[in-house]
């Protein structure tokens, strides 16, 4: 039985290490719905569009080239890893991902890609907007210093010095706006299990994880 399975959590949480370590321990589709929204927010950058102007992000994504391909998401046929994780696109991700057409699009495009499940998805709003029906939901948590710590080991492997400081700062912020906003809100979906990965090494979490799905048939 192929299951559909999502993580939801917030920005340092690990749930995209986790979840790609559990969809490839699974043999599954690794999907990660954040980046959907932190690619429109790089595209936008790249173009001039405000992250205010939810007219003109709704116009971009009709017109980039948005896809997944074995497990690498491409804008404009570009793997596009690495630039999505930058600090101009932390900053204004958020408030593109708040616009409800963008949202919507977004999402449309989501489930479609999950329909056939043996699928993994993570994100903000995964199990609670995305896909309520998944056999499998976690939420993954964790204190604001130890996901701060973790995103800024990322960035100086990135090659990007930041203060630890001004990222915690940052974090901090984006989390309120995610619990704040109208559309697609940052909340633990019904049904899903919650794991603190404070302290805990991504091996533990995804073991954690896995045993439940198999439980589940998985």
């Amino acid at each position: 039985m192929k299951l559909r399975i999502t993580i939801d959590g917030p920005a340092g949480a690990g749930k995209s290490t986790v979840a790609r370590e559990l969809a490839q321990a699974l043999g599954y589709g690794y999907l990660d719905t954040g980046a959907m929204y932190r690619a429109l927010t790089l595209a936008a950058l790249r173009n001039g569009v405000g992250g205010d102007n939810e007219a003109g992000l709704k116009d971009l994504l009709e017109t980039i080239d948005l896809r997944l391909e074995h497990g690498h998401l491409r804008l404009d046929g570009a793997d596009v890893a690495d630039e999505i994780r930058q600090p101009a696109v932390d900053r204004m991700v958020s408030l593109v991902a708040a616009h409800p057409s963008v949202r919507t699009a977004l999402v449309a495009r989501q489930r479609q890609m999950a329909s056939a499940g043996g699928v993994v998805m993570d994100g903000r709003d995964a199990g609670s907007v995305v896909l309520p029906e998944a056999e499998c939901k976690f939420f993954l948590t964790a204190s604001l210093a130890a996901r701060a710590g973790r995103r800024h080991r990322e960035m100086l492997a990135q090659g990007v010095r930041v203060d630890i400081v001004d990222v915690e700062r940052e974090m901090a912020s984006r989390d309120a706006q995610d619990e704040m906003r109208a559309v697609g809100a940052l909340k633990v979906p019904e049904g899903a299990i919650v794991v603190d990965t404070t302290g805990l090494s991504v091996a533990e979490v995804v073991e954690r994880l896995l045993n439940y799905c198999r439980e589940r048939g998985a």
